[in-house]
């Protein structure tokens, strides 16, 4: 199985002004981190010209597909049954992207053969986290 799970999707950045566009963006999964995952996007989508990458737990992603999910920074919903929605929450307001739910089970499915639910804890190496939270590493 595979340590690492990178696929491209396109998302549709729902903006106020001028409007909506379709932007690409990366799914990211790391068999060593294996409670998140992660969508990077590109620099031209931010206000400050830098990347945006965003983490979230996995389990978050899989309930979103279902049902309304999160109360945080990043909350996932379905928009009926072709599309799923991610709000990405900050202090100055909330970046809200439109996302394939076929490309989002399709990345899921993925990381679930690499990692089976349940079976996380077996793939954490806690004592490297440790350390490097520590300054040990």
């Amino acid at each position: 199985m595979p340590s690492v799970i990178d696929q491209a999707v396109q998302v549709r950045l729902i903006a106020t002004a001028p409007g909506s566009h379709t932007v690409p963006a990366v799914l990211h999964y790391h068999r060593a981190d294996p409670l998140a995952v992660r969508i990077s996007f590109p620099p031209e989508i931010s206000l400050d010209g830098a990347a945006v990458d965003w983490a979230f737990a996995r389990e978050l992603l899989a309930e979103g597909l279902r049902v309304p999910a999160g109360t945080g920074d990043v909350r996932v919903r379905p928009l009926g049954p072709e599309r799923t929605v991610l709000e990405f929450h900050v202090e100055d307001g909330v970046a809200m992207v439109q996302v394939r739910t076929d490309d989002l089970r399709r990345f899921l499915d993925r990381t679930y053969q690499s990692v089976p639910a349940g079976s996380e804890q077996q793939h954490m190496d806690v004592d490297s986290g440790l350390a490097e939270l520590l300054g040990d590493a």
